[in-house]
């Protein structure tokens, strides 16, 4: 799976994006700790960050597979 990362998440993580391999699905809770496990710097965002799969919103009940495309997605506030 490939796992996208946007705005200050680039800046958390060093990089726009990962290759995150699975072997089997995974849903939004069990993505979030294989990613916290690579970036634990990504944990203080965890609960203000979107999913997303395929260009579509996600929740944490998602099936996330091998062939995703994932994007971690920070509010985005405009003025």
């Amino acid at each position: 799976m490939r796992v996208l990362f946007f705005a200050q998440l680039k800046d958390v993580t060093g990089r726009e994006a990962v290759e995150l391999p699975l072997a089997a699905p995974v849903n939004g809770d069990q993505l979030w700790a294989l990613l916290l496990q690579i970036h634990p710097g990504l944990a203080p965002h965890r609960t203000t960050v979107r999913l997303a799969r395929n260009w579509e919103y996600a929740d944490m009940k998602t099936q996330f597979i091998d062939a995703d495309e994932t994007a971690l997605i920070p509010p985005v506030s405009g003025g």
